[in-house]
């Protein structure tokens, strides 16, 4: 049975998984020429249509390029600590594509990362969807744990149905403020996590200490 307060509910894409520099590379491939990569509107990136770039999106997230991703920052070695040192296991939660196809090659990738047991739950969403549903049915089963987000719109929302929510900074979230603590990093939350953890403990062994006196 699987400890709530071990487990860690996380987005892929700008968190797990760089999916900025894949898309750009498969984009490149293509011919279309990149802006101004300092914005979030992938429209405003390549100066195109919000039409054209949607599809565009929505094309790379069914290609064979999204099982190929390289881990975003220090994710790949953090995430695989998280698991081996603290026992963690994750949750992935990911806008990414209904296409079958696509969602098995995700699933590879980050078993190819991360570990082959690391995550125990794969659940996907159509692309640019949003979470706010899946996010309340998870907090069910897990309300009070941690999650991992780039977007602080989907931040917000965990931290509203109970979760520990933390916003991954990225050029496009900058100065955001909510409910939620803002980390650059995988080090950042794997320390957050051991804090955590010492606190647990803490509380624990003062909560047993009261009952013997």
């Amino acid at each position: 049975m699987i400890n709530k307060n071990k487990v860690i509910l996380t987005d892929c894409d700008g968190v797990c998984l760089d999916w900025e520099f894949g898309f750009h590379t498969w984009m490149d491939t293509h011919k279309h020429k990149l802006v101004n990569k300092d914005f979030y509107s992938v429209a405003k990136q390549y100066d195109m249509h919000p039409d054209d770039t949607k599809y565009l999106v929505e094309q790379f997230n069914s290609s064979a390029s999204i099982g190929f991703l390289p881990p975003l920052r220090d994710a790949q070695y953090y995430i695989k600590l998280l698991a081996e040192k603290l026992g963690y296991r994750f949750v992935a939660v990911t806008s990414l594509s209904h296409d079958e196809s696509a969602q098995k090659l995700r699933t590879c990738n980050l078993k190819k990362l991360f570990g082959n047991d690391t995550f125990i739950e794969y659940h996907y969403l159509g692309c640019g969807d949003d979470k706010d549903e899946i996010l309340l049915e998870l907090a069910n089963k897990y309300e009070g744990s941690i999650w991992v987000e780039d977007k602080y719109v989907n931040a917000e929302v965990g931290a509203s149905v109970g979760f520990d929510a933390l916003l991954v900074e990225h050029g496009h979230n900058l100065n955001k403020e909510g409910n939620f603590k803002v980390v650059r990093n995988w080090e950042e939350i794997y320390k957050y996590v051991e804090r955590k953890e010492t606190e647990r403990d803490l509380k624990r062994r003062t909560s047993k200490f009261k009952k013997n006196i």
